[in-house]
Protein backbone atom coordinates (compact mmCIF):
# COMPACT_ATOMS: atom_id res chain seq x y z
CA UNK A 1 0.00 0.00 0.00
CA UNK A 2 2.70 2.26 0.77
CA UNK A 3 4.30 1.84 -2.17
CA UNK A 4 1.19 2.39 -4.34
CA UNK A 5 0.78 5.58 -2.48
CA UNK A 6 4.49 6.54 -3.35
CA UNK A 7 4.12 5.68 -6.65
CA UNK A 8 0.99 7.84 -7.24
CA UNK A 9 1.99 10.44 -5.50
CA UNK A 10 5.68 11.11 -7.05
CA UNK A 11 5.05 10.16 -10.73
CA UNK A 12 6.10 12.36 -12.96
CA UNK A 13 6.04 13.08 -16.96
CA UNK A 14 9.55 11.95 -18.25
CA UNK A 15 10.62 13.46 -21.69
CA UNK A 16 14.27 12.95 -21.58
CA UNK A 17 14.99 8.92 -22.33
CA UNK A 18 17.92 6.88 -22.18
CA UNK A 19 18.87 4.68 -25.62
CA UNK A 20 18.24 1.36 -23.65
CA UNK A 21 15.68 -0.44 -25.92
CA UNK A 22 12.10 -1.69 -24.51
CA UNK A 23 11.68 -5.28 -26.09
CA UNK A 24 8.70 -6.17 -28.11
CA UNK A 25 8.15 -8.67 -25.60
CA UNK A 26 8.17 -6.09 -23.12
CA UNK A 27 5.78 -4.22 -24.97
CA UNK A 28 3.38 -6.58 -25.86
CA UNK A 29 3.40 -7.67 -22.38
CA UNK A 30 2.06 -4.53 -20.81
CA UNK A 31 -0.19 -3.73 -23.45
CA UNK A 32 -2.14 -7.56 -22.90
CA UNK A 33 -2.36 -6.17 -19.34
CA UNK A 34 -3.37 -2.68 -20.83
CA UNK A 35 -6.15 -4.66 -22.54
CA UNK A 36 -8.00 -5.60 -19.84
CA UNK A 37 -8.83 -2.16 -18.33
CA UNK A 38 -12.71 -0.99 -18.64
CA UNK A 39 -14.31 -0.63 -22.07
CA UNK A 40 -17.49 0.26 -23.66
CA UNK A 41 -19.75 -2.81 -23.20
CA UNK A 42 -16.35 -5.09 -23.69
CA UNK A 43 -16.00 -4.10 -27.32
CA UNK A 44 -12.64 -2.94 -27.16
CA UNK A 45 -13.08 0.50 -29.52
CA UNK A 46 -9.29 0.88 -29.90
CA UNK A 47 -6.62 -0.01 -31.52
CA UNK A 48 -2.91 0.78 -30.82
CA UNK A 49 -0.06 1.41 -33.49
CA UNK A 50 3.38 1.29 -31.96
CA UNK A 51 6.42 3.48 -34.11
CA UNK A 52 9.99 2.37 -33.11
CA UNK A 53 11.78 2.83 -36.14
CA UNK A 54 13.87 5.98 -36.28
CA UNK A 55 12.47 6.50 -39.72
CA UNK A 56 9.16 6.52 -38.23
CA UNK A 57 9.20 8.64 -35.56
CA UNK A 58 11.00 11.20 -37.78
CA UNK A 59 8.09 10.58 -39.95
CA UNK A 60 5.74 11.20 -37.04
CA UNK A 61 7.67 13.93 -35.57
CA UNK A 62 6.35 17.04 -37.47
CA UNK A 63 3.07 15.99 -36.50
CA UNK A 64 4.36 16.70 -32.64
CA UNK A 65 5.90 19.79 -33.25
CA UNK A 66 9.56 17.84 -33.41
CA UNK A 67 8.83 17.75 -28.88
CA UNK A 68 12.14 15.57 -27.59
CA UNK A 69 9.98 13.10 -26.16
CA UNK A 70 8.89 12.66 -29.77
CA UNK A 71 12.01 11.59 -31.24
CA UNK A 72 13.89 10.55 -27.78
CA UNK A 73 11.74 8.27 -26.87
CA UNK A 74 12.41 4.38 -27.61
CA UNK A 75 8.77 4.09 -28.85
CA UNK A 76 5.81 6.26 -29.48
CA UNK A 77 2.28 4.22 -29.37
CA UNK A 78 -0.69 5.85 -31.03
CA UNK A 79 -4.43 4.64 -29.06
CA UNK A 80 -6.68 5.38 -32.06
CA UNK A 81 -10.61 4.87 -31.51
CA UNK A 82 -11.17 1.87 -33.34
CA UNK A 83 -14.90 1.79 -35.08
CA UNK A 84 -13.28 -0.08 -38.14
CA UNK A 85 -13.03 -3.46 -36.61
CA UNK A 86 -15.80 -4.00 -34.64
CA UNK A 87 -18.52 -2.68 -37.72
CA UNK A 88 -16.12 -5.31 -39.97
CA UNK A 89 -16.99 -8.06 -37.16
CA UNK A 90 -20.54 -6.92 -37.13
CA UNK A 91 -20.85 -7.10 -41.47
CA UNK A 92 -19.57 -10.06 -41.51
CA UNK A 93 -22.39 -11.40 -39.16
CA UNK A 94 -24.96 -9.51 -40.82
CA UNK A 95 -25.49 -6.92 -37.85
CA UNK A 96 -26.15 -3.77 -38.62
CA UNK A 97 -23.64 -1.45 -36.72
CA UNK A 98 -25.00 2.24 -36.13
CA UNK A 99 -21.89 3.51 -34.52
CA UNK A 100 -20.72 5.73 -37.43
CA UNK A 101 -21.84 8.75 -35.05
CA UNK A 102 -20.99 11.16 -32.51
CA UNK A 103 -21.68 8.54 -29.88
CA UNK A 104 -19.46 5.76 -31.95
CA UNK A 105 -17.26 8.12 -31.68
CA UNK A 106 -16.92 9.25 -28.31
CA UNK A 107 -17.32 5.53 -27.08
CA UNK A 108 -14.09 4.61 -29.30
CA UNK A 109 -11.90 7.74 -27.79
CA UNK A 110 -13.24 6.80 -24.24
CA UNK A 111 -12.18 3.77 -24.80
CA UNK A 112 -8.62 4.59 -26.17
CA UNK A 113 -8.07 6.94 -23.32
CA UNK A 114 -8.86 4.46 -20.26
CA UNK A 115 -6.31 1.54 -22.09
CA UNK A 116 -3.82 4.51 -22.55
CA UNK A 117 -4.08 5.47 -18.55
CA UNK A 118 -3.59 1.86 -18.10
CA UNK A 119 -0.71 1.29 -20.09
CA UNK A 120 0.65 4.15 -18.65
CA UNK A 121 0.53 2.82 -15.44
CA UNK A 122 1.67 -0.12 -16.16
CA UNK A 123 5.03 1.29 -17.86
CA UNK A 124 5.91 3.41 -14.89
CA UNK A 125 5.19 0.94 -12.41
CA UNK A 126 7.90 -1.14 -14.60
CA UNK A 127 10.39 1.28 -14.44
CA UNK A 128 9.88 2.87 -17.65
CA UNK A 129 9.30 6.93 -18.23
CA UNK A 130 6.05 7.94 -20.26
CA UNK A 131 5.27 11.31 -21.79
CA UNK A 132 1.42 11.84 -23.17
CA UNK A 133 1.84 13.58 -26.60
CA UNK A 134 -1.00 16.23 -26.49
CA UNK A 135 -0.38 17.01 -29.99
CA UNK A 136 -2.21 14.03 -31.63
CA UNK A 137 -5.53 15.47 -32.15
CA UNK A 138 -3.87 19.19 -33.63
CA UNK A 139 -2.83 17.25 -36.52
CA UNK A 140 -5.03 13.82 -36.76
CA UNK A 141 -5.01 13.78 -40.52
CA UNK A 142 -1.00 13.94 -40.72
CA UNK A 143 -0.75 11.04 -38.44
CA UNK A 144 -3.41 8.96 -39.86
CA UNK A 145 -1.48 9.34 -43.45
CA UNK A 146 1.92 8.15 -41.67
CA UNK A 147 -0.04 5.42 -39.78
CA UNK A 148 -2.28 4.53 -43.19
CA UNK A 149 -4.93 4.26 -40.56
CA UNK A 150 -8.05 3.09 -42.34
CA UNK A 151 -11.90 4.70 -42.50
CA UNK A 152 -13.47 4.55 -39.02
CA UNK A 153 -9.44 4.65 -37.19
CA UNK A 154 -9.10 8.28 -35.53
CA UNK A 155 -6.01 8.84 -33.23
CA UNK A 156 -6.73 9.78 -29.87
CA UNK A 157 -3.77 9.96 -27.90
CA UNK A 158 0.22 9.20 -28.16
CA UNK A 159 2.39 8.00 -25.17
CA UNK A 160 6.44 8.07 -25.68
CA UNK A 161 7.89 5.59 -23.66
CA UNK A 162 11.57 4.43 -22.78
CA UNK A 163 14.16 4.10 -20.20
CA UNK A 164 14.20 7.66 -18.08
CA UNK A 165 17.15 9.70 -18.45
CA UNK A 166 16.00 12.44 -16.14
CA UNK A 167 14.14 12.72 -13.11
CA UNK A 168 11.71 15.59 -13.39
CA UNK A 169 10.66 17.94 -10.79
CA UNK A 170 7.04 18.09 -9.38
CA UNK A 171 4.83 20.56 -11.37
CA UNK A 172 2.28 20.47 -9.00
CA UNK A 173 -1.40 20.11 -8.45
CA UNK A 174 -4.65 22.20 -7.50
CA UNK A 175 -5.19 21.30 -3.77
CA UNK A 176 -7.89 18.51 -3.72
CA UNK A 177 -10.61 20.40 -2.94
CA UNK A 178 -10.67 22.61 -5.87
CA UNK A 179 -11.73 19.50 -7.57
CA UNK A 180 -14.04 17.21 -5.43
CA UNK A 181 -17.77 18.17 -5.49
CA UNK A 182 -20.39 16.40 -3.14
CA UNK A 183 -23.30 15.63 -4.62
CA UNK A 184 -23.60 18.42 -6.62
CA UNK A 185 -21.71 21.30 -8.59
CA UNK A 186 -20.40 24.13 -5.67
CA UNK A 187 -19.65 26.78 -8.41
CA UNK A 188 -16.63 28.83 -6.82
CA UNK A 189 -16.40 32.43 -5.64
CA UNK A 190 -13.83 34.66 -7.17
CA UNK A 191 -12.15 34.54 -3.83
CA UNK A 192 -12.11 30.39 -4.05
CA UNK A 193 -11.08 30.59 -7.35
CA UNK A 194 -7.82 32.86 -6.46
CA UNK A 195 -7.21 30.80 -2.97
CA UNK A 196 -7.56 27.56 -5.53
CA UNK A 197 -4.44 28.39 -7.68
CA UNK A 198 -2.53 30.72 -5.09
CA UNK A 199 0.00 27.50 -5.25
CA UNK A 200 0.39 27.40 -8.66
CA UNK A 201 0.95 30.97 -9.30
CA UNK A 202 3.64 31.64 -6.46
CA UNK A 203 5.42 29.08 -7.42
CA UNK A 204 9.08 29.68 -9.11
CA UNK A 205 8.90 28.25 -12.33
CA UNK A 206 5.13 29.70 -12.78
CA UNK A 207 6.32 33.04 -11.66
CA UNK A 208 9.39 32.70 -14.50
CA UNK A 209 6.81 31.54 -17.27
CA UNK A 210 5.25 35.04 -16.40
CA UNK A 211 8.35 37.14 -16.30
CA UNK A 212 9.25 34.95 -19.36
CA UNK A 213 6.53 35.91 -21.64
CA UNK A 214 6.10 39.59 -20.52
CA UNK A 215 2.58 38.88 -19.20
CA UNK A 216 0.53 39.89 -15.96
CA UNK A 217 0.18 36.86 -14.81
CA UNK A 218 -0.15 32.88 -14.95
CA UNK A 219 -3.85 32.34 -16.41
CA UNK A 220 -2.58 35.08 -19.33
CA UNK A 221 0.27 32.69 -20.37
CA UNK A 222 -2.07 30.10 -21.39
CA UNK A 223 -4.89 32.44 -23.06
CA UNK A 224 -2.12 34.35 -24.79
CA UNK A 225 0.82 31.91 -25.45
CA UNK A 226 0.30 28.00 -24.44
CA UNK A 227 -3.47 27.87 -25.29
CA UNK A 228 -4.05 30.76 -28.13
CA UNK A 229 -7.97 31.15 -28.95
CA UNK A 230 -6.63 30.96 -32.41
CA UNK A 231 -4.73 28.03 -32.25
CA UNK A 232 -8.01 26.38 -30.20
CA UNK A 233 -10.22 26.90 -33.15
CA UNK A 234 -8.05 26.43 -35.63
CA UNK A 235 -7.02 22.15 -34.57
CA UNK A 236 -10.94 22.04 -33.96
CA UNK A 237 -11.35 22.47 -37.83
CA UNK A 238 -8.71 20.17 -38.33
CA UNK A 239 -10.01 17.55 -36.32
CA UNK A 240 -13.22 17.90 -36.74
CA UNK A 241 -13.12 17.91 -40.82
CA UNK A 242 -10.88 15.11 -40.37
CA UNK A 243 -13.48 12.94 -38.33
CA UNK A 244 -16.35 13.62 -41.01
CA UNK A 245 -13.75 12.25 -43.67
CA UNK A 246 -12.94 9.57 -41.38
CA UNK A 247 -16.81 8.52 -41.39
CA UNK A 248 -17.88 9.87 -38.75
CA UNK A 249 -21.05 12.22 -38.21
CA UNK A 250 -21.03 15.06 -36.10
Amino acid sequence: MNESASYFMNRRSVRKFSDKPVSDAMLKDMLEKAFHAPTTGNMQLYSVVITRTDEGKKALAPAHFSQPASTGCYAMLTFCADLNRFCHWCDINGASAGYDNLQGLMMGILDATIVAQQFVTIAEMEGLGTCYLGTTTYNAPDIARVLALPHRVVPVVTIAVGYPDEKPDDCGRLPVDSLVHFEAYANPSDGDIRDMYAEKENRVDSRKFVEENGKENLAQVFTDVRYTRQACEQFSKIYSDYIREAGFEL
